[in-house]
């Protein structure tokens, strides 16, 4: 059998943004001790008044230290190796969350915001599930599958961190396209199959939402609603390219824009595809008591094939980053007797002068 490799925790790998950050704040700091230096004298005379820099030892001291921020980042996302491939027999249902990515979920009447919020709320249920399936849609205008239905829970939380207001560009609220997209997007229709829809419910298509949770329950699927949004509503944040607020969205007349729930539209729904609606709040989403319903449903035997054997290679990262902390240590920045006696460092830097 083929070994596969995994990392446990895929979401630490994002850390390795800092590592070009870090080389670009290197060279900008060269480049100002560089012009600090030639205030006093010219840059050939550094030989003379501090003979023991080194260009050679402080570039090769960066490097090391960024291979140790680079094994670290490594370790905490444990790189697993699995040789064991086993069909598995899982009793479960097919879930898919439907989750609104539109601009006003950004609004902070649900702390953080309300798209935070879901997400952390989906990350715990996912915690949670044992042997069911789980798939993610987006929507906004249009409904995309962010996550096929899969087994793999780690892959699911990995697609979850992603999920912001920008991945679908034109705004607006199609709860009855996410509907009939999860609808075609179900692998099996024996299964036991439910929709959950987390939205502030701004719906502006009508009745549409409702007459496709009424399809979706002549298939059998149950159609769940979480409103996301107080009652006295929030404005809409704007940000920048650059991530930082600049103020709250505006209409033409240079009014703030109020998002507010809509409870009514997101009720219907889940009554017509014979499930329950929960309105979320800063201390509980209400995913939890959704997912006790969706239990309740006759589950159906799943077949999954999975990895039964991986095994750990983080300790190989910690070694490495600990061998390249002494080699950090071991090389300081100013010149030592064997290194001299060696010419480790040095051969470069006279050629460079």
């Amino acid at each position: 059998m083929e070994n596969v490799l995994r990392f446990e925790h895929p979401e630490y790998l994002y850390g390795l943004i800092i590592i070009p950050l870090l080389v670009i704040i290197y060279i900008l700091f060269r480049i100002g001790q560089r012009k600090r230096f030639e205030r006093f004298a010219q840059i050939g005379m550094r030989d003379q008044l501090a003979p023991s820099y080194s260009n050679r030892r402080a570039n090769f001291k960066f490097v090391v230290f960024l291979l140790m921020v680079s094994c670290i980042i490594l370790a905490l996302a444990n790189l697993q190796s699995g040789s064991k491939m086993e069909e598995v027999k899982r009793e479960g249902i097919d879930l898919y969350l439907a989750v609104d990515v539109s601009n006003s979920m950004n609004a902070e009447d649900i702390v953080p915001s309300r798209l935070e919020r879901s997400k952390q709320a989906i990350n715990k249920l996912i915690s949670d599930m044992r042997g069911d399936r789980i798939g993610v849609i987006v929507f906004a205008d249009k409904a995309f599958v962010q996550l096929p239905i899969t087994t793999d829970y780690s892959a699911a939380r990995m697609f979850l961190s992603t999920i912001n207001t920008s991945l679908v560009a034109s705004q607006g609220t199609a709860i009855a396209e996410a509907i009939n997209l999860a609808l075609k997007s179900f692998p099996d229709e024996t299964h036991s199959r439910a929709i959950v829809i987390i939205s502030d419910g701004e719906d502006h298509e009508n009745d549409a939402a409702v007459k496709a949770a009424q399809e979706a329950a002549k298939q059998g699927v149950h159609i769940y609603t979480i409103g996301m949004g107080l009652a006295d509503g929030a404005p809409i944040p704007e940000y920048n390219q650059y991530g930082h607020q600049v103020g709250y969205r505006k209409d033409r007349n240079g009014n703030t824009i109020i998002t507010r729930l809509d409870e009514q539209m997101l009720q219907k729904i889940a009554s017509a595809g014979n499930g329950i609606y929960v309105r979320a709040s800063n201390s509980n989403v209400g995913l939890g008591k959704i997912y006790d319903d969706i239990n309740k449903l006759d589950k159906t035997e799943i077949d999954a094939k999975v990895f039964t054997d991986y095994e750990d290679q983080f300790q190989w990262f910690v070694a490495a980053a600990i061998v390249l902390l002494l080699i950090e240590i071991f090389v300081s920045s100013g010149k030592k007797g064997w290194e001299r006696k060696f010419n480790i460092f040095e051969k470069k830097d006279e050629e460079a002068r």
